[in-house]
């Protein structure tokens, strides 16, 4: 075990977005709410991230994307497609975000589990950005993972609310990497391409059915996949109280989603990297409970 667990965060993840469903303040108080559990506060150390390097985000991204970015040349259409008002701090946080999901992977390497309080922007295109998401974060750190090494396999379990499109669109037909993506079905976005496992739920599935889901399918992936990294995109927007969603799973339900998860990755030998995504309850302690719950988990059930 480490001497201390070191999570992944900066405070410069918090973008003045305006009236705005996405709470970039989450982040922040998760940090706050952590530090405040007497159980963990003196176990933890928080990482700030450097900003991704243009070639790490181009392994994902087309350049002519960043350079519209960066430059603030975004016509209205691609602005309005990514729900976001931009800004060059939006830019700026976007891309040290994908430095924050590249270290929460090196952590993972180093000692099993890498937490990274922020990240999980699946919507993301290389050539656009969609729904909340400028870059996909998920996407970088796993091209760059597998092409520095030392790992050549990588598992995708995207539990967010919504399907990881712009993921699916990004690993299609990479032999390297198995993007999986359990979601509700009718739900953002309308076109959804195919990840290598999709499970699509009706309107109003709750914790049975979502967990007979993930025990009936994750088990299988690692068995004949044999991933040799899993990166887990760790949404609490499938919450019954979510502004967004049509999902009515419990805090309890979605704990024992993320226990699962680790248990598996953890028992097969497999390093973990997490990023938060999606949370957009009414009463937004539901939502930092929910992330907290799933930092808990994860150092538990890696580290006792």
């Amino acid at each position: 075990m480490p001497d201390k667990i070191r999570l992944t965060y900066s405070k410069d993840y918090a973008v003045d977005i305006g009236d705005h469903v996405f709470p970039t303040l989450k982040y922040k108080l998760i940090k706050e709410k952590i530090l405040k559990d007497p159980a963990l506060k003196n176990r933890i150390d928080f990482i700030a991230p450097k900003p991704a390097r243009d070639e790490d985000i181009e392994l994902a991204h087309d350049k002519a994307y960043l350079d519209k970015l960066k430059f603030g040349t975004l016509s209205h259409d691609e602005i309005m497609k990514m729900e976001l008002p931009y800004s060059k701090q939006l830019v700026a946080a976007s891309i040290l975000c994908c430095g924050g999901t590249i270290l929460a992977t090196q952590i993972a390497l180093n000692s099993t589990l890498g937490i990274h309080i922020g990240g999980g922007f699946h919507h993301a295109f290389p050539d656009h950005g969609e729904g909340f998401c400028v870059l996909n974060d998920i996407a970088v750190a796993v091209k760059r993972l597998i092409k520095y090494g030392p790992v050549k396999k990588v598992l995708i379990v995207d539990c967010d609310l919504h399907h990881g499109n712009g993921t699916a669109a990004i690993f299609a037909g990479d032999k390297n990497v198995f993007t999986f993506s359990i979601h509700q079905e009718n739900n953002y976005p309308f076109l959804k391409p195919h990840s290598n496992l999709d499970i699509g739920l009706k309107d109003g599935a709750g914790d049975g059915e979502y967990l007979s889901a993930l025990s009936n399918n994750i088990p299988g992936m690692i068995k004949n996949f044999k991933p040799e990294f899993l990166m887990y995109v760790a949404g609490a927007d499938p919450y019954k109280e979510d502004q967004l969603g049509g999902l009515k799973l419990t805090k309890e339900g979605l704990q024992k989603r993320d226990e699962f998860i680790y248990r598996h990755a953890r028992d097969s030998s497999i390093p973990v990297a997490v990023v938060l995504a999606g949370g957009y309850a009414f009463n937004e302690s539901d939502t930092i409970d929910i992330h907290c719950n799933t930092i808990r988990s994860g150092i538990k059930l890696f580290y006792g």
